[in-house]
Order: structure tokens, then sequence, then C-alpha cells
């Protein structure tokens, strides 16, 4: 492709009218489902509620397929629920044509297309570049939020977007209408029963059942707590969408997997495995749950607006680079807690992060609190703003 070809998806007609703000997404899906499952969140929002024209480049359709099942894997170039997606075939492709948005957003630092950015470049009116970074709840996450990087070569301003727990920061994603949509879950007694049967081929648990989601990454501890559920006094159900703990949990209950459809019983313990689903339904999983044991970034973050207790599986790092992330995390979380309670809690989000072994017993002794504060802590976080909405505003503030 010449460099010269391209055309720009201005904001604005040349009569002066003006239309949506076209934005291109470039996520690169460097493992599991966390990029994708942020950057479609993201693109959904900012078409839906913010009414911008949105494009996604991706590069990895199949992972995006399990999140978005609509998703076309033969098509190059697709509308998905009113958003144009792209296969980002290699690291220099840029679509089928050149086309440059108002808001170019690159998520997780991947690199845009030289020829992209060449493009960008020699648009009259620059974009407003952004890097959207991975969430933190670090201290320093505030002091380089919109901090601006100019580029070596071209009139380009690149500012990176940080989410995080606190003031200051960018937030976390959340619909307008996600509260609205939990709470008419939790009222409804036949939307609950209608999910359970769709889910698991039965009817909710008797009263008294804690019931657990687990989803996670492999870990070493999940043996010593399935122990511990399947000697519980009351009874457990553990819901376990298919995914990379699932040997483990076949593994335990001495079958050969642990897919959708599966069940087992033992003790006080019935699991059941089930499907992958896509990222409403995952929200749905997390609302019938008890308990939510949550991986990575995008299902700990629904895991916090769900208002339930969970247990995050931080995305392991060499030399143990997560683990400052995790108690950063613990801090903003557990911050009203009681002494006991707290303590409890960092115990078990460390040793299912593999420093110890998990105590469900400990656990439980706080479960109350816990619940209260999960409650409180969906509204601390909603008071730091919504993703989207920062990062929409913040874009709006450059283009005038």
């Amino acid at each position: 492709m010449p460099a010269s070809s391209f055309s720009s998806r201005p904001g604005m007609h040349p009569s002066g009218t003006a239309t949506a703000i076209a934005c291109d997404i470039f996520c690169a899906v460097i493992d599991n489902f966390g990029d994708i499952g942020v950057s479609w969140r993201l693109a959904r929002q900012l078409a839906h509620e913010h009414g911008w024209q949105v494009r996604v480049f991706v590069d990895d359709l199949h992972a995006f397929q399990k999140l978005c099942p609509a998703l076309d894997l033969d098509k190059s170039r697709q509308t998905v629920d009113g958003i144009a997606v792209e296969h980002w075939h290699t690291p220099t492709h840029a679509g089928d044509v050149l086309e440059i948005a108002d808001v170019v957003i690159e998520a997780f630092a991947c690199e845009l297309p030289p020829v992209y950015v060449a493009a960008m470049a020699r648009r009259e009116r620059k974009p407003v570049w952004l890097n959207l970074e991975y969430l933190s709840a670090e201290d320093w996450v505030a002091d380089f939020h919109l901090r601006p990087s100019p580029h070596p070569r071209y009139a380009l301003t690149k500012t990176f977007f940080f989410p995080g727990l606190g003031a200051g920061t960018g937030g976390v994603l959340k619909e307008h209408d996600l509260d609205a949509r939990r709470a008419a879950f939790e009222a409804s007694a036949q939307a609950r029963a209608d999910w359970w049967q769709r889910t698991t081929g039965g009817p909710p648990p008797a009263e008294g059942t804690t019931v657990v989601s687990l989803f996670a990454y492999e870990n070493p501890a999940v043996d010593a707590l399935l122990a511990q559920w399947r000697n519980s006094a009351a009874p457990i159900v553990l819901l376990v969408p298919e995914g990379r703990i699932s040997g483990a949990v076949a593994r335990f209950f001495g079958v050969g997997s642990f897919g959708a459809q599966t069940h087992a019983s033992m003790g006080a313990l019935t699991a059941y495995g089930l499907a992958f689903t896509d990222q409403n339904g995952y929200d749905n999983l997390l609302w019938a749950s008890d308990i939510n044991f949550v991986r990575g970034e995008d299902s700990f973050v629904r895991a916090q607006w769900a208002a339930r207790p969970f247990v995050w599986h931080i995305y392991p790092q060499a030399d143990d680079a997560h683990l400052p992330k995790l108690d950063a995390a613990l801090a903003h979380y557990t911050r009203t807690l009681p002494d006991a309670a707290r303590a409890s809690l960092a115990r078990f989000w460390h040793a299912w992060n593999g420093n110890g072994v998990p105590d469900w017993t400990d656990f439980e002794r706080h479960r109350v609190q816990f619940a209260a504060r999960a409650v409180e802590w969906a509204s601390e976080l909603a008071r730091v703003g919504d993703l989207a909405a920062n990062l929409a505003g913040f874009a709006k503030s450059q283009l005038k």
C-alpha cells in the first residue's frame, strides 16, 4: 500500500456539521482473554453510550470469538454490534483501507502499524493518540496517568491512559446500566431459576448452600481448597467455567476432563463444569455466586462491580513482580475492614497466589464483613469514574 493512500475519518464534515467521533482501537492478544476483553468492552461503551464510530483491530479472532460468538472467523472485515472489526493480520497491517480516526487507542502497549502512524502525522487535525495501559492499584499510577509522550520523528503526542482504583486515575470500565441489570437479576427469582436451569440443568441450590465461581490460572493451591470444600460442614456448589483450572478440578474428582455439562460430587462439594460464556453471561455467573474467584484484569474488575466477596488470582510475573500490585489492590479493597478481617483476606489472597495454603475456615469466619465491604467498595470505586467516560471526556477536550 503506498504511504500516501489514506483518508481520515473526521469528526466534522466540511460543511461544519458535527458527526460522531471516529475511534480506532488496536489490540494484540498476548495471552488469555484480558486484552481483547477490555478492548471489546471499551469499544462497546464508546459506541453505545457515547455515540462514537468505533473500529477494532485485533490479531486473534479465535480468542475474540470466545467472548463474542457473533464474530465470523472467516471475515477479515465485519460489523458486530454496530462496531467495525478488522483482523489485524501482521504488525505492519493497517486494514484493507487506510483510514485515520479522530481518536486512536493502542491497547496495552501494542505498537501501531508504522504506515498508520505516518498517516496520522499527515492528517491536518492530528488524532488524539492514547496508550491504554494495564490496570494497577499502585500509587504511582496517578502520577503517570495522562502523561504525554512526544513522538521522536513526527509531530504527534501519545498520552498514557492508566486505569486504576483510586482518585487521579482513569478508573475502570462500567456500563451505565450495569447496576440496574444486576439489581434486576437479584430481584427476580424466576430469572435466577432460569439461569440455573440453562447453566447446570437443575434448580438453584438449597438455602444454606455457598455458591462459588472458580475462574483461575493453573494453581497448585486448588487441591487443598477443593479438599477443604469437600470436608465443609455446609454444602458448597462450585461453578467452573471451562479453562485453565479445569484440569485440576477433573483430577480431584477422578474424571478425564471437566468441561461444559460435567457434574461431580464428593462430600459437601458439588461441582459443575460450565461452557465458556460471553461477557454478559459472565456477569450473570458472578451475580449468581456468593464468592467469586477471578483472574487477570477483566474478571477482576467485573467481580468488584458484582458487589460480592472475591479472591483475585493476579497474572503471575517473573521475580514476583506481580505481588506489589496484589498488595496495592488489597490496600484499597480492605481499607475499612477490621484488622482481623483485613489480615484474613490478605492471607487468603496471598495463599491463592502461591504463598501458603488457603484456609477456608479462616475466610468463612469473616464472610459477613467481606460481604458488607464488597458492597461498600463498589460504591467507592464508582466515585473514581467510569474509564470509558473518563477517556471520552479527555479525548473531547483535546479535539476542541
